[in-house]
């Protein structure tokens, strides 16, 4: 039957009793799964994350200002790794971190959480947060021509 309708008999369902097979254009079906499964991953998201690297003797406007591009990061959809970095004796104040890490968690509460809690590796203090679930990424169109 295949022959005479100039298609190919395709075994679809090999494992089922018994066989199940199919008359079909076998290369149009391959390009069509292709297409399928190239769409399926221009629309997947990549999650893609942002570094913020702090002190612990950080001045007011400095923290606004990295505090702002957290809340733009978390914004956009992406996440966030906020790095403490410690120098000299301010390695034996690790509470001055947490504490720190955890005003910038508390500020941007509305717009993430936090997905690894704060954990010291050297000299470096280290916690993620990532956006919450429902909200919406909002991507800013590109300027054009700058």
């Amino acid at each position: 039957m295949a022959q005479e309708a100039d298609l190919d008999l395709v075994e679809v369902a090999p494992t089922a009793r018994p066989p199940v097979c199919k008359l079909m254009d076998f290369g149009k079906f391959k390009y069509e799964s292709d297409q399928k499964r190239r769409e399926a991953r221009k629309n997947q998201v990549q999650t893609v994350i942002k570094e913020m690297k702090l002190r612990p003797k950080i001045d007011p406007h400095d923290y606004e200002t990295k505090k702002g591009h957290v809340v733009r990061f978390l914004r956009a959809g992406d996440k966030v790794k906020i790095t403490i970095m410690f120098r000299g004796r301010e390695q034996s104040r690790p509470e001055l971190g947490i504490r720190l890490l955890q005003r910038l968690s508390a500020d941007v509460a509305e717009l993430g959480y936090v997905e690894a809690q704060p954990k010291q590796d050297g000299r470096n203090m280290t916690m993620v947060m990532a956006p919450h679930k429902g909200s919406k990424p909002q991507r800013l169109p590109e300027a054009a021509g700058v």
